[in-house]
Parts: C-alpha cells; sequence; structure tokens
C-alpha cells in the first residue's frame, strides 16, 4: 500500500574510477578492491528486490569500458560476476540511468570544444552497455555552468542535476524541493535541485526514521509546504565506509534503504520514490533559475569555486597545458584531409590522450596525481609535433 503524498523523494549514486584504477586495486590493495567492486553489484541487486524503488545510478565512461575489458571481469570474479551484474542494470527498470561526461571531467575547467566528445561519448557508452538512453545529467563533481546547457541539449539531455546552494530563481524565491527551467543562448533544459544536506547524511549514514522526520521539518519550513515537493539527494555510491560496508546490515541498503522501502510498501511513509524523468513529466519546471558556476562539497571545500580542482599553481599550471594542448589540436584537426593516413593517426591518438587528460582525479588529488595528468598529456603533445613536422 502507497500513502498518498505530494512529497517525492529522487535518490542518486554516481559511479566512477579514473582510467586503470580497477586494475590497479585489484592488484595493490584487493581487500579495498572487493569493497568498491560489491558496491556496483549492490544497487541493482537491492533495485531487482524492490522493484517500487526508484534509484539514479550514473556511470562514467571510464568505469564501464573497465568493466568490458576480459581481464577485469576475470580478475574481480572472485567477488562480482561483472557481465551478470551488467545484465542486472538492464533488467531493472526502476534504475534510472544517468550520463556525465566520459571521463569525468571538470567542465568549466576545459576547453569549451572539447564538451560535446565527452559528451556525447559518455552517453553512447551507456547506450552500448545498457541498452538504454540517459535522459538526465549528473556534472562530475557537479561542476556545472550556464555555458553547457546548450551543449547538453545538443547531445539529447533532458535535465541535469545540480546542487542547490548555486540556484538563483528569477522569482527571488528560494525553494530546493522544486525544479527549474533554465536558459542560454536560446537553449533550455531542466534543473534539478541537489539537498545539500540530506545528501551529506546520505553519504555518510541515516535510517529511515531520522529521514522521514528530517525530510517532513524541511518540507514545513519550505516556502511552498503543500505543493508537490521533490527532495533529490545525491552522493558517490562507492566511497566512504557506509556504502563500502561488506555486512549488509550495518551499510547504505541494509540499514536504510531496506528498511525504507518497507515503510514505503506498508504505507507508513509520507515520502514516494520516484524518478526524475517520472516526475519531469508530472511537474515540468514553471519557474526560471540562473545557476552559478560552482560544484559539489567536498571535503573541506564549499563548491562556490573550484579550488579542489584548480587552486593551487600546479593544478592551474596543468589546467592551462590541457587547453594549450587542446588548442593545438582543434588548429590541426581544421586540416585534417590533407593530412597523410600517418599523421592523421597520430591526430587521432594525441585526441584520445588529450580527452583523457581531462579526467577530474588528475587534478582533485593535486600533487601526487598531477603527473599521471601529464602522463597522458606530454605524449599527446609529442604526437601534435610529429603531426606539425609533417607539413
Amino acid at each position: 500500500m502507497m500513502t498518498n503524498t505530494h512529497v517525492f523523494h529522487a535518490l542518486g549514486l554516481h559511479m566512477h574510477q579514473p582510467p586503470g584504477n580497477l586494475k590497479l586495486l585489484i592488484e595493490s590493495n584487493r581487500w579495498e578492491a572487493e569493497q568498491i567492486i560489491r558496491c556496483y553489484e549492490r544497487a541493482a541487486r537491492y533495485a531487482l528486490e524492490y522493484p517500487d524503488s526508484r534509484l539514479h545510478v550514473g556511470f562514467s565512461g571510464t568505469l564501464l569500458e573497465q568493466f568490458l575489458d576480459p581481464a577485469i571481469v576475470e580478475a574481480y570474479r572472485q567477488f562480482v560476476d561483472i557481465p551478470a551484474m551488467l545484465e542486472s542494470y538492464r533488467r531493472a527498470e526502476n534504475v534510472e540511468l544517468i550520463g556525465m561526461g566520459y571521463y569525468h571531467p571538470i567542465f568549466p575547467l576545459i576547453p569549451r570544444e572539447d564538451w560535446p566528445e565527452q559528451l556525447q561519448r559518455g552517453r553512447a557508452m551507456i547506450e552500448q552497455v545498457f541498452g538504454r538512453t540517459p535522459r538526465g545529467f549528473w556534472p562530475p563533481e557537479m561542476a556545472f555552468c550556464m555555458e553547457l546547457i546548450p551543449d547538453l541539449v545538443a547531445a539529447g539531455y533532458r535535465y541535469v542535476v545540480v546542487d542547490s546552494v548555486h540556484v538563483q530563481p528569477a522569482d527571488q524565491v528560494r525553494d530546493i524541493y522544486r525544479p527549474y527551467q533554465a536558459v542560454c543562448e536560446g537553449q533550455c533544459i531542466a534543473v534539478v535541485p541537489r539537498d545539500r544536506d540530506l545528501s551529506n547524511a546520505q553519504e555518510s549514514g541515516l535510517d529511515p526514521t531520522w529521514f522521514n522526520n528530517e525530510v517532513r521539518s524541511k518540507i514545513t519550513q519550505s516556502p511552498h509546504p503543500q505543493a508537490p515537493r521533490l527532495v533529490t539527494t545525491w552522493s558517490d555510491g562507492e566511497n566512504g565506509g557506509w556504502f563500502r560496508q561488506i555486512h549488509e546490515a550495518s551499510g547504505f541498503f541494509g540499514h536504510f534503504f531496506a528498511p525504507f522501502m518497507a515503510e514505503v510498501r506498508a504505507g507508513r511513509s509520507t515520502i514516494r520514490p520516484v524518478a526524475l524523468s517520472e516526475y519531469l513529466e508530472m511537474h515540468p519546471p514553471s519557474v526560471s533559475a540562473t545557476v552559478r558556476t560552482g560544484a559539489w562539497n567536498v571535503g573541506s571545500t564549499s563548491g562556490f569555486d573550484l579550488s579542489q580542482w584548480a587552486g593551487s599553481e600546479a593544478q592551474k599550471r596543468a589546467v592551462e597545458d590541457i587547453a594549450a594542448t587542446s588548442a593545438r589540436y582543434w588548429h590541426l584537426a581544421q586540416r585534417e584531409a590533407a593530412l597523410s593516413s600517418a599523421a592523421r593517426e597520430a591526430l587521432h591518438r594525441a585526441r584520445a590522450l588529450i580527452l583523457e587528460s581531462e579526467t577530474s582525479c588528475y587534478l582533485f588529488w593535486g600533487e601526487s596525481w598531477i603527473p599521471q595528468l601529464y602522463e597522458r598529456l606530454e605524449p599527446a603533445q609529442a604526437l601534435l609535433g610529429e603531426v606539425e613536422r609533417s607539413g
């Protein structure tokens, strides 16, 4: 039985690993590798167990690429059957698959010319693996800017999830429990605000009683408490001890998700799980908003700037080097038709390396991971040099 309610909950999980990381994990830390791979399997299994639930799960293209690697499949078989796991996502129609950039880039920090390919390749990978087309977009690290909207629309996305602290409604009424429409360069997309406080709890630990009480309190204090309310929570799905807990009864799915769905089924919850595409069809946004450039809060940062990825001199220099290398590529690409086959091949290899160098993790982990960025960027620069010298 489901209680009639005007309060809807959209639950999202974000899944990502940088290139080659699953191989590195299984070779260097098998315990952590097991914890992480079980997180990916668990989400689909619980979705199938509770078909009246709704989950949003986003995968980066580079994570899905690793799932398709036969060597990874074999290495992780002792823990999870990866092909069977992917099949379970295909069968779980209550999982709304969410798109993101293929290499999980910080879009406001990479060249705009590179946005379309990151978007299109990420979307195509989800279609290839799951046979479904994502309708919603989750910006990696929630790093969003208004200029991204035309490219999202061109890629086929209908809505984007953003951190609520950056949303600036046109009617000046700060209400994070309704969707908005945002327009840039004549293109419009639905914007869904993520509740930062509740998402922090989702990431670290909560139970159904606390969640129901907290949502009720927040809705009561919201500007339109009797209107349809959309509570959106989103967090990493494989980071932190709460999600990685091998003893499932003590982790997110055993301690919160399953008991919460039991309350929903029994009609004791005033909150209804919902898919965002479903909600937006029922309640299309009627108020416009702009979204300030920013990200979500990570570590000690607020997300009001992009300092976690471009705060140090080394990070800033890396961002500049990516931009300069990408610009060299695009200059050469203008005359690709006149190049020899060898030069065209070198240009394509450079392009792939540039896109891979834009992986957010290489900037996020600062000084220790920036060398990995240059392990991609320097060979790309050498290949572009070959093309330039070929005339």
